[in-house]
């Protein structure tokens, strides 16, 4: 069975959405472009909302992660809303040389502790179980940092499943283990990180053959049985369906039907 029928057909216990929220021109996308790919553009592009699926087998398991890339001027606080509702999990992410930027992302912190403390499995919003990585993104830029250990042990202080680490997307430091680090607090298999796993195309159906019939063996086995793809052409669900994953999740009387614009039809 290809790898992304095995991903479509995944159990909901191992589909997963991240959410990655921060200021403009922090490295939002620069990081997700580092994880995916391995690559890194100088150029600066505003991001407006970028969705993104990474597909895997791993000891015969399918697991799905959906990567939601957010845009860092609120254009629809509604939306904003819906995707702190729907996420699974989320990278927070700063730059260490803009104080804004930290400061933004402990209003998301806050937002964030504000949602999902309606959701109908929480009984306790001071035991909240949400995996967050907070990211300081242009470690580079020592000379100009602004934002000390200080400030983040101070920020982290009393949250429940957060965590902190430092990164530079453009030179590569740090990026697999912001992803490792949120894994493991997750509790999601290690092999989701990508020096864990073979990189196969979306439909490798299995060990020794491709899709054209021609051999694969060239591909390195790594640490254990796991294999996995950037899904091509991956299309964001619908609002329609955020909205009643968001409905499921709260005590909420949206309908489906309800225009997402509208912040009273997201959550109360």
């Amino acid at each position: 069975m290809a790898l992304v029928e095995q991903a479509n057909n995944a159990p909901a216990e191992n589909c997963h959405r991240l959410v990655i929220l921060g200021s403009s021109k922090v490295g939002k996308t620069s990081i997700v472009a580092r994880f995916l790919y391995n690559k890194f553009d100088d150029k600066y592009t505003p991001t407006i909302e970028d969705f993104h699926r990474k597909i895997y087998r791993i000891k015969g398991n399918a697991y799905r992660l959906d990567i939601l890339d957010t845009s860092g001027n609120h254009p629809f606080p509604a939306m904003r809303r819906l995707s702190l509702i729907t996420g699974d999990l989320f990278i927070l992410v700063y730059s260490i040389d803009n104080r804004e930027s930290f400061e933004e992302v402990r209003r998301l912190l806050d937002q964030i502790v504000e949602c999902k403390s309606q959701c109908r499995s929480v009984k306790d919003v001071k035991l909240l179980n949400v995996p967050i990585m907070i990211v300081g993104n242009k470690c580079d830029v020592e000379k100009d940092r602004v934002i000390h250990q200080y400030d983040v042990t101070n920020l982290l202080e009393g949250r429940l499943n957060t965590a902190s680490i430092e990164c530079s997307a453009k030179k590569n430091v740090n990026i697999e283990d912001v992803f490792v680090r949120l894994f493991h607090t997750a509790k999601l298999p290690s092999e989701m990180s990508p020096s864990l796993h073979r990189k196969v195309h979306p439909q490798y159906v299995g060990k020794g053959s491709s899709p054209t019939g021609g051999r694969v063996m060239s591909i390195r086995r790594k640490t254990s049985d796991a294999c996995g793809a950037v899904a091509p052409n991956a299309r964001r669900p619908s609002i329609r369906t955020d909205l009643l994953v968001a409905q499921s999740r709260t005590n909420s009387s949206t309908s489906p039907d309800d225009d997402p614009r509208d912040a009273k039809c997201v959550i109360q």
